[in-house]
């Protein structure tokens, strides 16, 4: 691989935009050959023929795994690195050199069209998975792309919109999940998104691009951009923005030549931008040529694996499941025989095989009974094209379809009803509008419980749904998206095979109006503010203290478990958990052990409590597992704002270990020592600032208090809340001589 100072000024601008839709120019002079890069982030999609960035044209048969929001469901990082090392086997086959993920954005609305691709509404959880599916993916010698970055929570106006978030938000959720993944498993490349942060687009924003990611968090790969991102692309370079995808024509590298010809960019940016491109050309083609063919049984028994420990049992009433093979049962619901297994738009897998749900259950149950009840639309191709809804079925047709699964229903000890959201109702390129199952499913679901009180629903769905039939059914089965081997996954089990281990990684909420978005999202003039601040997802609803219908974290198994007491210990790296886990029922199980943090009487605004460690445990029926989790001190700290930089502040943390957020088992208390803070005094800063400080703080008491200032202002050694908040310039009109705030300023400097 040659050095940089062996390419002329036109070949390393070249070298820094795409040859076409996947593929990285080639220098052949000098030996510099092209690589491939490919959309995952589930599975592998590399187009066939012609190229397209839309999700059209056919890509070549590959694993299609659960997406995030069902992978994510799992909680296991573990798994999800033995998906990353199957894709990046897969990868390594059809000489691809990076996949295109996985996304790691925050679940900041329900509405966001694409939250079947990302994991989590929690930025802890979503490093963690994320983390495991670099490292599977690049143990294969395959690089992955860690996107969107940043604040890329919403697909409507996405290419343009600017996400105004303060800075704690933006460090604490939005940033806080690719630091994760980036300073534990350094990704090949990281990938920006479309659209502007604080008005900024994230493609030319040095801010996020070298300060952050690069200066910060110590990134060594290349940044490449999300497909059409790029704004001007002379500030993106100089703002730390290497690679331009797709191709421009030739367009931007004419741009980049003539701005260093002209003096308007040093060379020096372009050198760097060049130089990372050839550095992961030369990392891509250290990699061994694949020996053997794709092991297609097996990678398909790994995608069944994952399927079924991505399921969350949401509600189990008196014990309905698992089913038994000997049962009576009527399969209702055309996602059944048509199950929609992935997400539309750009990370659409042409799967190996399907596994379909009715097919599944009948190789269990024998022939049972089935009635389709509704019908689907057509899946429409292409991104943002599920919006364009497909005609509806005459009335007659509806009211039939029904009719035959009520009477389906009534003939069976237990009605199997499959609802859920179409794909013309969720992709990549637009948001939803609500949160509601389509009309004629709640429909359906209300007529067979009418008919047989014992129903069993089974949803399909990328995103949050409202569930309002949650306390008229015994039963409820969120299988989410989950790749082409889903239909056996949720056989699995319905009937006991697999006990379901699955756990939201995100509320479900009553109603859309509950949400912490929802008087804020999409925006509009192209801007989009963050008004919920850190309160995203559980935070919001733990802060108000409101009913959610199932709380993040939660998941039942079919077996049940006891913990014994908690323990905390402060270490080094932050704090040591253990608690003794017990399965006291008749299966084994895996129970999802959860740590949440909080620290009582901290000085900034904190949620009632955060998720800061989890590990998901196989437990045998009356074993004893000793858990122990580690919450770090990184993931403990918050962003102080009057500093610009983390702080782990001292006090006591109280760590809550449960079943989810809502339901914990017992707590411990530790004691941080924490980081030093001091905050220089201004004449901006306040009465209570200046006495809290360090070496300021005896003078402005001995000096404030004793004068007429403290005669009206405090009471004993208390200041009043308006004393307390008074700023040091206004003090003079209180009594306080200008002197004594010039010695305080000059003691708190």
């Amino acid at each position: 691989m040659p050095d940089i100072s062996d390419l002329t000024l036109e070949e390393k601008a070249a070298l820094t935009s795409g040859l076409d839709f996947w593929r990285l120019k080639a220098i052949e002079r000098l030996g510099v050959p092209s690589i491939m890069v490919t959309d995952g982030p589930h599975g592998l999609r590399k187009q066939a023929g012609e190229s397209d960035h839309l999700g059209i044209n056919a890509s070549v048969p590959a694993t299609c795994f659960p997406p995030a929001v069902g992978l994510g469901s799992s909680w296991d990082p573990a798994l999800a690195a033995r998906v990353g090392e199957a894709i990046g086997r897969e990868a390594a086959i059809e000489d691809v050199a990076v996949v295109l993920g996985p996304g790691v954005n925050i679940k900041r609305s329900v509405l966001c069209g694409r939250n079947f691709e990302y994991f989590s509404e929690d930025p802890i959880h979503a490093a963690t998975m994320g983390s495991g599916v670099v490292r599977g993916i690049q143990s294969q010698g395959v690089g992955t792309s860690l996107k969107h970055f940043a604040a890329n929570n919403q697909e409507t106006d996405r290419m343009r919109v600017s996400s105004d978030v303060d800075p704690r938000p933006l460090r604490e959720i939005y940033l806080r999940a690719f630091q994760g993944v980036v300073e534990d498993t350094q990704p090949w490349t990281v990938m920006c998104a479309y659209n502007r942060v604080n008005g900024v687009y994230a493609s030319e924003d040095p801010f996020l691009l070298t300060e952050v990611l690069r200066d910060e968090w110590g990134f060594d790969g290349l940044v490449i951009s999300d497909w059409g991102a790029s704004n001007v692309r002379v500030d993106g370079v100089r703002a730390g923005m290497d690679l331009e995808m797709p191709s421009s024509g030739g367009i931007t590298d004419r741009q980049l030549v003539d701005a260093v010809r002209a003096g308007e960019l040093d060379e020096a940016d372009l050198d760097r931008a060049a130089e990372r491109v050839l550095t992961l050309i030369r990392r891509a083609n250290e990699r061994a040529a694949a020996d053997g063919a794709l092991d297609v049984d097996a990678h398909h028994a790994l995608a069944r694996e994952a399927a079924g420990r991505s399921i969350v049992l949401l509600k189990n009433e008196g014990g309905i499941l698992p089913l038994a093979p000997t049962q009576k049962v009527a399969v209702i619901g055309e996602f059944a025989e048509k199950p929609r297994y992935q997400g539309g738009g750009s990370s659409h897998i042409n799967p190996t095989r399907v596994d379909v749900p009715l097919e599944r259950i009948r190789a269990v149950a024998g022939d049972v009974a089935y009635a389709p009840g509704y019908v689907l639309p057509e899946a429409p191709e292409g991104i943002g094209m599920s919006a364009v809804k497909a005609p509806k079925p005459e009335p007659s047709v509806v009211e039939r379809l029904r009719a035959e699964a009520v009477e389906a229903a009534k003939g069976a000890d237990v009605a199997l009803v499959f609802v859920g959201l179409p794909d013309e109702d969720e992709s990549e390129g637009f948001d939803r509008e609500h949160i509601d199952l389509p009309a004629e499913h709640l429909a359906l679901v209300d007529a067979v419980a009418a008919a047989n009180p014992n129903v069993v629903v089974v949803l399909s769905n990328g995103g949050v749904v409202a569930l309002p039939f949650a306390d008229r059914v015994p039963a409820i089965v969120e299988t989410w998206l989950l790749g082409q081997a889903g239909g056996s996954g949720v056989a699995d089990v319905l009937y006991g095979s697999v006990n379901p281990s699955g756990r939201l990684a995100e509320s479900f909420p009553y109603r859309l109006e509950d949400t912490p978005a929802f008087t804020s999202a999409p925006g509009e003039n192209q801007h989009v503010r963050y008004g919920e601040g850190i309160y995203v997802g559980y935070r919001w609803y733990d802060a108000r203290r409101m009913d959610v219908a199932f709380p993040f974290g939660h998941g039942l198994s079919y077996t049940t478990f006891s913990y014994g007491d908690v323990a905390a210990t402060a270490t080094g790296d932050g704090i040591e958990i253990t608690v003794d886990v017990t399965n006291t029922g008749q299966v084994a199980g895996r129970e999802v052990v959860q740590a949440y943090v909080s620290v009582p009487g901290s000085a900034v605004e904190r949620a009632p409590r955060e998720l800061k460690a989890f590990e998901s445990v196989e437990i045998e029926p009356g074993q004893t597992v000793a858990v122990t989790l580690t919450a770090c001190a990184r993931d403990l700290r918050y962003w102080e704002t009057r500093a610009d930089r983390w702080i782990l502040e001292p006090g006591d943390y109280v760590v809550e270990v449960g079943s989810s957020s809502r339901d914990l088992h017992g707590s411990a208390t530790v004691a941080i020592a924490g980081d030093e803070l001091v905050i220089p005094l201004t004449r901006d800063s306040s009465v209570g600032d200046a006495f809290a400080h360090p070496v300021a703080g005896p003078i402005a008491r001995a000096e404030i208090a004793s004068g007429p200032f403290g005669a009206v202002m405090m009471s004993g050694d208390e200041l009043s809340p308006m004393g307390r908040d008074m700023p040091l310039n206004r003090v003079v009109s209180f009594g306080v001589d200008a002197g004594v705030v010039e010695r305080i300023l000059a003691a708190g400097a």
